[in-house]
């Protein structure tokens, strides 16, 4: 991979770990958004990652939201009675589209400040662990707007329609403690064991057979999408397709036989 400026990419044990690093707070530029779009496809065509996590550099911001620079440009455009450029808001939702339909595991680890696009590239993601001092929130109100990455779209989904409101109307940040009992948050874990988490988790995904893991996924972000007759056909479909694979074989044997299968994701 080419360097990038604001992301750092690692690839061990199959898991491969793209860190956002644009100082101080990690906050979303356009070219912030280009370096994970590089990163995030590069890893998900690797044949050899079977997972992904996206983290923050730094102890301040996994990332704090987009820059406003760049969005004051915009306003001074619509305010200038030009036309405001759609680029940046369809090139956010169409990376976060893609990592929400990854056939790879995706696990936000948050170690920090998770704001505006952070929650959003948050949300995007199959997953998410957060340190027990991280604080969470769609602040786009405070400055007359709304969120642009999804944050209309996915929060509901993930806290139901009421909570959603409430939260993005106020602006208001809740902890990590309040964001699990949400259900936003999968896990909480002290400062500085979050990536540990992530990692624990993802070898623990790893270890299952990709196909299934990718069958599964597309089962659930498509049937969510779906009615629920839809749903169910899909899982039939992916059932079906699991039961002619080596991995599905392999699988029933060996709890069969009582032991531990040896996936070959074939």
């Amino acid at each position: 991979m080419a360097d990038l400026q604001y992301v750092k990419v690692s690839v061990e044990d199959r898991i491969a770990t793209l860190t956002i690093d644009h100082p101080p707070v990690n906050a979303f530029n356009d070219q912030t958004v280009s370096d994970l779009a590089s990163a995030f496809d590069e890893v998900s065509a690797n044949p050899e990652v079977k997972a992904i996590i996206i983290t923050g550099a730094g102890q301040f911001a996994f990332v704090a939201g987009a820059d406003i620079n760049e969005i004051k440009a915009q306003i001074d455009l619509g305010r200038a009675g030009k036309e405001v450029k759609r680029d940046l808001i369809v090139k956010g939702q169409q990376l976060f589209n893609r990592i929400e339909k990854s056939t790879k595991p995706v696990i936000a680890a948050i170690n920090a400040i998770c704001l505006g696009g952070g929650m959003e590239l948050a949300m995007a993601c199959h997953m998410r662990i957060a340190s027990d001092t991280t604080r969470f929130g769609q602040p786009e109100v405070n400055l007359g707007l709304l969120p642009g990455w999804g944050g209309t779209a996915r929060l509901p989904r993930l806290v139901g329609r009421g909570k959603a409101i409430e939260l993005i109307l106020t602006g208001d940040m809740i902890p990590a403690h309040e964001a699990a009992r949400l259900g936003l948050v999968n896990k909480v874990v002290p400062p500085g064991q979050v990536i540990k988490a992530a990692r624990d988790l993802a070898r623990k995904i790893t270890s299952k057979s990709a196909l299934t893991a990718a069958a599964i996924l597309e089962a659930i972000t498509h049937g969510m999408e779906s009615t629920l007759q839809e749903a169910l056909d899909l899982e039939t479909d992916k059932f079906v397709y699991l039961c002619t694979t080596e991995d599905g074989f392999e699988g029933v044997s060996a709890f069969l036989q009582k032991r531990q299968p040896k996936f070959k994701d074939k």
